[in-house]
C-alpha cells in the first residue's frame, strides 16, 4: 500500500502530460512560457480571485507575500505553532518575529479566540494555516484583522480546493499562498507554488518580486528574488488540473470510507460544518503512536507524523525567547497525531485493510 499514489494518477494523464511537455520542448520558452499565463488564469478562475501568480515553491510564495506587504525587520506576524517549518522560515528569513497562538484541538488550526490577545503595536500581519486540507476560521480571523487593520495571509499549502462558507481556499484573505509540492492535493513533479489576491497593486508587486524585482528587463523597481516557476512544471500542472475536481470528489469518498470503517477509539478528522476539506492529509490521534506505526508497517501500511512537535521548539530557536513558550494544545497534538494512507485512488478495500489492522493493534 502506498501513502500517496502518484503512479496511478500519472498513468491516467500520461498522454496529456507528454503532449504538454512536447509543446514546451517545441517552443523552448522554459522560463515564463505561455503555459505560465494559462495556468495562472485557470487557477485564479478556480479560486475566484482576480490574480493567480505562480512561483517556485510554497515557501517562496509566503516570502513573496510578506515582501509585497513590506513586512520585515522588527515586525511581528502572528501564526500557529503547529505547521511545517516553512510557515515561520519565510518570516525569519526576512527578520520578522513569529508570534505563536495555540490551536483549536478539534481542527488543529489557529484558535481565533486566542488571536486578539496576541496583537501588539508591532503586529503587521496574521498567517493562519489551513492544516490538513481544512480552512482555518477565516470568518472570525478576518473580522479581528479588520478591526486592527491587519492583512491576513492564508498559508493554504495543504488546502487548495477546500472551501470555507462556500468560498474557495486561497480566496479568503489579503494574499493566499499554496504549494504544488508533489504530495499536495494539486502537485507538480517537483517544487512549485502560487500566490492569490484581488488587489491589483499587490499582484503587480508580487510579479516583480518573483522576477528579481523587475517588470521591464534590467529595470529593478524593488528588491526581489528568483522565484519563477518552471514552464515544464506549469505544463504538468495544467494536465493535472484537468482532473483536479474529479480527484477532490474522490477524496471525499475515501474520507467517507475512513469515517465508516475506523474502529473506536480512532476518530475521523473533525470538519467544521461550514468547511469543505481538500484532505491534504488524513490525520487521526493515537496514544501509542510508535508501537502502532511499527505494527502498521509490519502489514506494509505506511504512516507519517504531521507534525511531531511545535515550531518554537525547533533547535534553531533554542537560544531565543520563543523556545521557552508553551502551547498546550499544539504540544498535545504533536505527541498524538498520525496520518494514514490517503489519496484519490484508494479503494474501499484498502481503507478496510487499514481499519482492520488498526482494530487489531489498538491495544
Amino acid at each position: 500500500m502506498q501513502f500517496i499514489d502518484l503512479q496511478t494518477q500519472q498513468k491516467r494523464i500520461a498522454a496529456q502530460i507528454d503532449e504538454n511537455i512536447k509543446k514546451v520542448l517545441a517552443h523552448g520558452l522554459y522560463v515564463q512560457g505561455p503555459e505560465i499565463d494559462l495556468l495562472e488564469k485557470k487557477l485564479a478562475d478556480f479560486v475566484q480571485v482576480n490574480h493567480g501568480i505562480v512561483c517556485s515553491s510554497g515557501t517562496t510564495a509566503l516570502q513573496i507575500a510578506l515582501m509585497a506587504l513590506d513586512i520585515g525587520q522588527g515586525d511581528e506576524v502572528i501564526t500557529t505553532p503547529f505547521s511545517f517549518f516553512a510557515t515561520v522560515e519565510a518570516m525569519v528569513l526576512l527578520s520578522i518575529t513569529p508570534i505563536f497562538v495555540d490551536i483549536d484541538p478539534r481542527t488543529y488550526n489557529l484558535d481565533p479566540d486566542l488571536l486578539e490577545a496576541a496583537i501588539t503595536p508591532k503586529t503587521k500581519a496574521i498567517i493562519p494555516v489551513s492544516l490538513y486540507g481544512q480552512c482555518a476560521d477565516f470568518e472570525k480571523i478576518n473580522a479581528i484583522a479588520a478591526k486592527h487593520r491587519l492583512p491576513v495571509i492564508e498559508d493554504a499549502a495543504q488546502s487548495f480546493g477546500a472551501q470555507h462558507h462556500g468560498r474557495m481556499s486561497c480566496g479568503l484573505s489579503t494574499i493566499s499562498c499554496t504549494s504544488f509540492f508533489p504530495s499536495k492535493p494539486l502537485g507538480a513533479y517537483g517544487d512549485g507554488g502560487a500566490c492569490f489576491t484581488n488587489d491589483d497593486k499587490l499582484a503587480e508587486k508580487m510579479r516583480m518580486i518573483l522576477n528579481h524585482g523587475q517588470k521591464q528587463r534590467y529595470v529593478h523597481e524593488v528588491i526581489g528574488i528568483n522565484g519563477r516557476l518552471s514552464t515544464l512544471q506549469a505544463a504538468i500542472l495544467l494536465a493535472k488540473f484537468d482532473i483536479f475536481q474529479d480527484e477532490l470528489d474522490a477524496r471525499q469518498t475515501v474520507a467517507a470510507w475512513y469515517k465508516k470503517y475506523l474502529p473506536a477509539p480512532y476518530q475521523a478528522p473533525f470538519i467544521e460544518s461550514f468547511n469543505y476539506s481538500a484532505y491534504g492529509q488524513y490525520t487521526t490521534r493515537v496514544k501509542n503512536r510508535e508501537a502502532l506505526q511499527a505494527a502498521l508497517k509490519s502489514h506494509d501500511i505506511p504512516t507519517a507524523v504531521h507534525y511531531p512537535g511545535t515550531l518554537n521548539k525547533q533547535p534553531v530557536f533554542k537560544n531565543t525567547a520563543l523556545f521557552d513558550k508553551s502551547f498546550p494544545q499544539a504540544e498535545a497534538a504533536g505527541a498524538e497525531v498520525l496520518s494514514l494512507p490517503f489519496h484519490p485512488y484508494m479503494t474501499e478495500e484498502q481503507v478496510k485493510t487499514v481499519a482492520s489492522v488498526l482494530e487489531v493493534c489498538q491495544g
